[in-house]
């Protein structure tokens, strides 16, 4: 944990520019930052029990922020939750409940505490809190006359969240409920700034708008100064959406996402989106980066950068030993003990690694007396077309149990099961087929 030194502690906005963190900040706000601890917070939204990757760089604005020596602030949307933020979005979402809302926080709150620190009794400890906590309680005719009046429709209409939903030809318009959504957010750094002397906000390049109501009701209601600082919406080399994987959202929580496929998203990483990613989603120094990037340009198919992103981020998201069975469960198939360390993996990670492979299943009684390979490959599985194809393929020497390779008179038995359930069968190298006993 640091504690604000002013003449120690790191230039958070220069911090966050080496990195490419930096889209938009508002005048005056690096000086601000270097005058004392300021506080400073990002919303988030509720609408799941988990985060996903696409929130990663808010929370490391977060993480940074606090290294810097100064105090976080997350607040969990559930009242913008509720509501439903229209930046970046074509339609409305559905609205949750106060009980779910509340799971869903406290599902968070876990999350971040992997990247900062809430139990510290350092000034700059980070701090939780729900929107829905002081917004319950607002009457409509209390907020319209509070708040409402200090901002005109004119100003509302000119944020590009709202005139990108009125002008879409792709959207049906947008809901009363929605155009409100920059005031409710705009009150909440309002009522920040007053009860946590939270004086910047902070989130992706599409909340401009929002935060700036923000600033503006400071002024207007505050006779007080806030400051926003935005970062660039991150986006793949290929075109592709960031965070998005064939199965949807890749999510922090390992229920939804397994560490190993969480792994294997960023060991994925093309050799350009790597560079950049290295810098957003990790603590390394300039220094180690600059010497990996050098290390990486020299020999990019070691995936020296790759490999390291996805350890560096596993191992914050998860844990050192998700990581590193991850690590394993990657390395395995080319493992030189392939049958003794497949054996070590548990059933959901063997899953993963084996995701989309053919599957049949047999019966306990076909291995009591041992399954022989036609039956394995052909008769008892239709992997291969024919009894004719699988005995050709054994005499060719191209069949493997387990990696290891057969003859026609090897039979498989229960000492070749894999967590007492699976055999795995090749033919050559490329065609893979999983046997599972039941």
């Amino acid at each position: 944990m640091f504690k604000f030194l002013n003449q120690m502690a790191k230039n958070f906005i220069e911090e966050l520019a080496w990195r490419g963190m930096v889209h938009d900040t508002m005048p005056g706000v690096e000086e601000h930052l270097m005058e004392s601890m300021r506080s400073a917070y990002v919303g988030f939204d509720p609408t799941a029990d988990s985060l996903h990757i696409g929130n990663l760089v808010p929370i490391m604005l977060l993480a940074h922020y606090q290294r810097c020596g100064h105090k976080p602030v997350a607040l969990v949307g559930g009242a913008t939750g509720m509501i439903g933020d229209p930046s970046g979005k074509s339609s409305e979402r559905n609205l949750l409940d106060e009980k779910t809302l509340r799971h869903n926080q406290d599902a968070i709150k876990n999350q971040l505490a992997h990247f900062l620190d809430f139990e510290s009794d350092e000034a700059n400890a980070a701090v939780l809190v729900n929107n829905y906590d002081w917004m319950k309680e607002f009457s409509f005719l209390d907020f319209i006359r509070d708040v409402g009046k200090h901002i005109t429709v004119n100003y509302m209409m000119s944020k590009d969240s709202v005139k990108n939903r009125i002008s879409s030809e792709a959207s049906e318009g947008m809901s009363f409920t929605e155009f409100t959504y920059q005031l409710v957010q705009g009150y909440d750094f309002l009522h920040l700034y007053r009860a946590n002397s939270c004086t910047i906000q902070m989130g992706g390049s599409d909340q401009w708008g929002n935060i700036t109501t923000g600033t503006e009701l400071i002024r207007r209601i505050g006779s007080g100064k806030g400051y926003a600082i935005t970062c660039p919406l991150i986006t793949k080399s290929d075109g592709s959406k960031f965070g998005k994987s064939e199965g949807g959202n890749v999510w922090l929580d390992a229920k939804r996402t397994s560490p190993y496929k969480f792994y294997q998203y960023w060991l994925n990483s093309s050799d350009e989106d790597a560079v950049k990613y290295i810098k957003i989603f990790t603590f390394l120094t300039k220094e180690d980066i600059d010497a990996l990037v050098k290390e990486h340009q020299e020999a990019p198919h070691l995936r020296v950068l790759q490999k390291c992103l996805a350890k560096e981020i596993t191992s914050m998201v998860h844990s050192d030993e998700d990581f590193e069975n991850a690590e394993k469960a990657s390395n395995i198939l080319f493992s030189k003990s392939f049958k003794e360390d497949i054996k070590t993996l548990d059933e959901a990670t063997f899953l993963d690694v084996f995701e989309g492979v053919p599957q049949a299943e047999i019966t306990k009684s076909d291995i009591e007396e041992g399954l022989d390979m036609i039956g394995a490959l052909a008769a008892k599985t239709n992997f291969l077309a024919s009894n004719g194809e699988a005995r050709r393929a054994l005499k060719e020497n191209s069949v493997s149990v387990n990696k290891e390779k057969v003859t026609e008179d090897y039979k498989i038995t229960r000492e070749d099961l894999i967590n007492d359930t699976y055999v795995i069968l090749n033919k050559g190298k490329r065609n893979t087929y999983i046997l599972k006993v039941i």
